[in-house]
């Protein structure tokens, strides 16, 4: 009996080199008398080509460790494949948030349907063909984060969970096994999980048993940025009898037609439920994605809800958005110090892929707004978990200077034929201010400063062009607004490497809300919009929150105007929607009309067919602009995820 021992033994200590070379691990001799184990080989798509190779190497280095070029990668199956999610209780009641926000893919132990199958990560088991009888394997996630993952062995063509205590026989083994594991949820705060999923594959056999470990890492949720293009564009249609809901609508039909026209097929997906016809704020689409088959992206889009919980619209990305290839994601409350309106999404935008100084940003960057003169920031639950996916380093611009405080009211990244492949677009107000001035100079000083008729229940503005340049208040509000429009492209040119040949600047003009302009303001007052009034249908930005305070940063004159906030003046041309690589859609100027052409809209038109794009518009006047917003604002769009935001060759 004492020489079979020991020839066991030996067998064992005998493989220490090829255990060391498969990430493999000896664990205990139990002294039985049996054949030993053989080396188990657990493999991953380490290389992300899209699949497990069992009968090569390529996917053997490197398995068991995780770097930005080589490592497996696991989605966060959030989305409902099954559309088997409630939205209301068994009574019919709606569900809370909480509960809305609880039910998805990796919620239950399942594999719901074929779809969600793709959603696996693949894992194999290399043959052991020479495996003893009375063998046995398994294979379990393993850590303190064991949790946050569910494995799947495929048996006879169907998916079924596999729990940690749950055997691979000696034929399996022998044959090799194929299984899928999930992420139960996304990354959400890197200090307490970084997204990394180890899975140990463990053989037993006569006494001996060895492990192999791979590591694989979740999928960060991306967000969109403006060189991947525009496949489905998204809009709330306000019900109502009122005047803003018979203009909001007319807004919808005509948005429909721009984006046909645009080449977009498929139909506008609008928000009903809630009425909040801010579409843009309450939701930013987003993305997951790991190796498929081809090596082609694999993505399941990820609705991202606005850090506002008494904000009930993100609810219908739940009722309605929420199914097949499509989950949600609902970030912690607002705490002390961060203002409501910085955390529409509206005041998040993203650069896109950048390499500087040998850092790369495949996915692109994120840039949110925050008030410098408070310190007031977006959420520090939406930052945590913006800045955990580990992938679009979120960057910071002061937006101090305005009412509703979104970068999106001033900046803008479009296409390029260039060798970066974008350029950076910015509100330019000196610009603005000299259309004026070209045409008083020409002696039109009299003419109307803006077009746009009458609303329902709203007065058009009627001040002329020299009664606009005639306010101090007007010169101050804009020297402002460029002074800080500089100082964040300073920033961004400083943060990308981007040079002034470059940047597209587009006339603009802005205005303090408090009384910069007598007529604009009056357009401003109360006016219904169904069952609200403009002052609710404001405070779903935050504008009145904005303007009440935004001066409290002290001083007098100069000092005192450079905190108090603006907001455009003229439709802000900045703040409208990219439908193709060549079609931007801009809110209607309604300027000034000389020789019957309105001067804004011929200076906006020029500005970006310089920069390769053909300029349409969407009147957005008494639905958007007077409401402190404009046509990017009150819309939405889904992107393009076909390409990998892992670095490739």
């Amino acid at each position: 009996m004492r020489p079979h021992r020991w020839r066991n033994v030996t067998l064992a200590t005998g493989v220490a080199g090829i255990l060391a070379a498969t990430g493999a691990t000896a664990i205990a001799d139990s002294g039985a008398r049996d054949a030993p184990a053989q080396v188990p080989d657990l493999r991953a798509d380490v290389n992300r080509d899209g699949s497990v190779d069992v009968e090569g190497t390529s996917d053997s280095a490197g398995e068991n460790t995780w770097t930005a070029r080589r490592g497996a990668i696991v989605l966060p199956n959030i989305d409902d494949d099954a559309k088997r999610c409630p939205v209301k209780d068994a009574q019919g009641r709606p569900l809370s948030d909480a509960k809305l926000a609880r039910c998805n893919d990796g919620s239950d132990t399942k594999v719901n349907g074929a779809r969600d199958a793709a959603d696996l990560a693949r894992l194999r088991t290399v043959p052991l063909t020479e495996t003893p009888a009375g063998s046995h394997g398994t294979v379990k996630a393993i850590g303190a984060d064991a949790k946050k993952a569910h494995l799947f062995i495929k048996r006879d063509g169907r998916w079924s969970l596999l729990r940690p205590a749950d055997r691979l026989s000696a034929a399996e083994l022998r044959a090799g096994v194929e299984l899928g594991v999930e992420a139960t949820d996304v990354v959400r705060d890197a200090r307490k999980w970084n997204g990394e999923v180890k899975v140990r594959f463990t053989v037993t056999g006569g006494g001996t048993s060895r492990s192999d470990d791979v590591v694989l890492r979740t999928a960060p949720v991306l967000t969109h940025h403006h060189l991947q293009r525009a496949e489905e564009v998204l809009v709330t249609k306000v019900k109502g009898a009122g005047s803003y809901g018979r203009d909001q609508r007319k807004f919808v039909k005509e948005l429909a037609k721009q984006v046909k026209d645009a080449g977009i097929d498929k139909p506008l997906t609008t928000f009903t439920k809630y009425g909040d016809p801010w579409a843009q704020d309450f939701v930013e689409p987003a993305y997951a994605g790991m190796p498929g088959p081809g090596g082609k992206q694999h993505t399941m889009r990820v609705m991202i809800r606005s850090a506002q919980p008494d904000r009930d619209a993100g609810r219908e990305l739940f009722e309605k958005l929420r199914g097949p290839d499509v989950g949600v994601v609902q970030v912690g409350k607002p705490t002390v110090n961060e203002e409501w309106t910085l955390n529409s999404m509206g005041n998040l935008e993203t650069i896109p892929p950048y390499t500087l100084n040998g850092k790369s940003y495949p996915a692109g960057r994120i840039i949110q707004g925050y008030r410098a003169d408070s310190g007031s920031k977006p959420a520090k639950s939406m930052r945590t978990f913006l800045s955990s996916q580990g992938a679009q380093a979120p960057l910071l611009l002061d937006t101090s200077w305005l009412a509703v405080g979104h970068v999106d009211e001033f900046v803008q990244f479009l296409p390029a034929d260039t060798e970066r492949g974008w350029r950076i677009g910015v509100a330019d107000p000196a610009a603005g201010v000299e259309l004026l001035r070209k045409a008083k100079r020409d002696g039109h000083g009299g003419t109307k400063m803006f077009s746009v008729p009458r609303g329902s229940e709203v007065p058009a503005p009627k001040e002329t062009i020299d009664q606009v340049l005639a306010k101090a208040s007007f010169h101050t509000d804009n020297k402002v607004a460029a002074k800080r429009i500089e100082a964040n492209l300073e920033i961004l040119k400083r943060e990308t490497g981007v040079t002034d040949a470059e940047i597209v600047r587009v006339p603009g003009l802005y205005t303090r809300d408090s009384d910069a302009s007598a007529d604009l303001s009056g357009s401003r007052k109360l006016r219904r919009m169904g069952p609200e009034s403009l002052k609710e249908f404001n405070q779903l930005r935050g504008a009145d929150e904005a303007r009440s305070g935004r001066d409290s940063a002290g001083g007098a004159g100069a000092d005192a105007a450079a905190v108090r906030p603006n907001s455009a003046y003229v439709p802000g041309a900045v703040n409208g929607v990219l439908l193709s690589p060549t079609r931007y859609l801009a809110p209607k100027q309604w300027g000034p009309v000389i020789d019957g052409r309105d001067i804004f809209t011929e200076a906006v038109n020029s500005v970006y067919a310089k920069a390769g794009f053909t300029t349409t518009y969407i009147d957005d006047w008494y639905t958007y602009h007077i409401g402190l917003g404009e046509v990017h604002c009150g819309t939405n769009t889904l992107r393009d995820t076909r390409a990998p935001w892992w670095p490739t060759a």
